[in-house]
C-alpha cells in the first residue's frame, strides 16, 4: 500500500439513521477504525490519493464521493442498491441471530452461525468489489470493511 492509494479519512452520511443497537454501533466503529488503519483504495485513471471518502445513500443509490485531503472533489460515482438488497438483508438477519446466540447458545451453535455470517459478508464484499472494479482498485479487506459500512447505512432504525 502506498500513501497515494489509500483512504485517509471516511465520512458516513447518517442523516437517515434513527437508532442502532450497541452491536451495530460497535461494528461501525471497528470498520471505520480498521479501514483508516489499513486499506488499499485507488481511483482507476487517477488522480492519486490519499483520499477522503464520503459514503451515503441518496435516492436509493449508494454514493461514493471521493475527495482529496483538502476536501476538493475528485470523483463521484453512484451504484444501484438493488444488487445489495438481498445480501444486506440476509447478512443483517444472520447478525441478529448471532448476537442472540451469543447470549444463550452453545459454542458450536455460535460458531455455525458465525460461519454463515462471515460467508454472507464475503459474498457482499465480493459484490461490492465487482461493482466498483471499473472505478476503484481495492483489496479484499477494504471491500469487506466498506461492505460493513454499506450495511450500517441500510439500517434506518
Amino acid at each position: 500500500m502506498t500513501d497515494t492509494s489509500r483512504i485517509q479519512n471516511i465520512f458516513l452520511d447518517e442523516r437517515t439513521v434513527v437508532n442502532r443497537t450497541p452491536q451495530v454501533e460497535h461494528e461501525r466503529k471497528v470498520a471505520l477504525f480498521d479501514l483508516i488503519e489499513d486499506n488499499s483504495f485507488g481511483l482507476i485513471g487517477g488522480p492519486d490519493g490519499p483520499y477522503v471518502l464520503h459514503l451515503s445513500i441518496e435516492e436509493n443509490r449508494l454514493a461514493f464521493d471521493v475527495r482529496d485531503v483538502h476536501d476538493k472533489p475528485l470523483k463521484r460515482f453512484i451504484l444501484a442498491l438493488s444488487p445489495f438488497r438481498s445480501i444486506v438483508r440476509e447478512y443483517l438477519m444472520v447478525c441478529d441471530s448471532y448476537y442472540t446466540a451469543i447470549k444463550s447458545s452453545s459454542p458450536s451453535q455460535i460458531e455455525a452461525i458465525d460461519m454463515g455470517r462471515r460467508g454472507l459478508h464475503n459474498d457482499g464484499s465480493d459484490i461490492l468489489k465487482e461493482r466498483l472494479k471499473s472505478k476503484v482498485e481495492l483489496d479484499k479487506s477494504t471491500a469487506r470493511r466498506l461492505f460493513t459500512l454499506v450495511c450500517v447505512l441500510h439500517i434506518k432504525g
